[in-house]
């Protein structure tokens, strides 16, 4: 049962590991974020919708290339979400809005998106169950018996994909230049542009990458959690990817422990004999946690735990 578990969790924990890496990136930017919820919708409308155009272009879906369809999932994902980070970054970079009201909005505006987009996908007769199966299986299928079979090698590409992309943003972060001016920019973006480091483009960049790789997280809850169903819950992974950043202190490696834990307790009710009531306690656990998390950082006051510096303010280059 354990083994069925711990498989289950870190199959659902990718969803909550694009969202919550992608938010890194753009909170690393000094930027709060609070749209990722409505971005991973908006994912999940793009690469559904790529896929839908690549299915419909064929005369024989049966000679469908399987990798063709992925990749231009992918991609449409990472556009649709990426155009919201980039409406984002206008607002609070740009314009300098509010961050947080910006970021509702794109959330509030996502999920009604969603809910339209799948409705009318719904009334048209068009479901997502004949492309999700590329997205399914990585290695065959005898490879996945046993433990270890079940544990490493049972996932589709996406579940990789997520742990690949987490690894290269921590070795960024930590390694780069790139990694290391964008920390200057979320730490004191006043002192990194007088060091001559484009203070704006890093920003916008990290919002935009961000939420593109956050995209891929809704892409990731249709095509292959669902199995190509379309479901109206991602906003709420959504705000669970943001409460994870703060679980793993901004450092996307404890995000991938964090999000299998996340995962886990997400989908512990459904081994347990347990009521309603005591189902929805265990789906707070996970914020409680974060708000202990919070707490503790916020006592120990060590630089390496706290947020970037910068975080939440916008930047006026002018008062520098």
């Amino acid at each position: 049962m354990f083994i069925t578990l711990l498989s289950n969790a870190i199959r659902y924990s990718t969803v909550f590991l694009f969202g919550s890496t992608g938010e890194t990136i753009i909170e690393k930017s000094g930027h709060l974020n609070l749209g990722i919820p409505g971005i991973m919708c908006f994912g999940a409308v793009g690469g559904c919708t790529g896929a839908q155009i690549y299915m419909n272009s064929l005369t024989d879906t049966s000679q469908a290339s399987g990798f063709v369809l992925i990749l231009i999932s992918i991609l449409f994902a990472m556009i649709f979400a990426g155009a919201m980070g980039l409406l984002y970054g206008f607002f609070t970079i740009t314009l300098r809005c509010n961050q947080n009201v910006t970021g509702l909005s794109i959330t509030t505006f996502g999920t009604g998106v969603l809910s339209f987009w799948g409705k009318k996908m719904g009334s048209d007769g068009v479901t997502f169950y004949a492309p999700s199966k590329y997205f399914l299986q990585v290695f065959p299928t005898e490879w996945t018996k046993g433990w270890f079979g079940q544990i490493f090698l049972s996932y589709g590409i996406l579940v990789y994909l997520a742990i690949i992309v987490a690894v290269i943003v921590a070795i960024v972060f930590k390694k780069t230049r790139v990694g290391l001016s964008l920390n200057a920019v979320g730490e004191n973006p006043a002192t990194a542009d007088a060091a001559g480091i484009n203070v704006t483009g890093y920003k916008y960049i990290s919002c935009v990458l961000g939420a593109a790789l956050a995209g891929i997280g809704g892409l990731f809850y249709v095509m292959d959690y669902s199995q190509g169903s379309l479901e109206y819950v991602i906003d709420a992974m959504g705000w669970l990817a943001i409460a994870l950043v703060i679980f793993s202190i901004w450092r996307p490696l404890l995000g991938i422990l964090g999000s299998i834990i996340f995962g886990m307790l997400s989908i512990l009710p459904r081994y347990l004999t347990v009521t309603f009531a005591q189902i929805e306690l265990v789906n707070m656990i996970p914020y409680a946690v974060t708000v202990v998390v919070l707490i503790a950082i916020s006592i120990l006051n060590k630089k390496e735990t706290q947020p970037p510096a910068a975080l939440g303010l916008s930047y006026f280059r002018e008062e520098r």
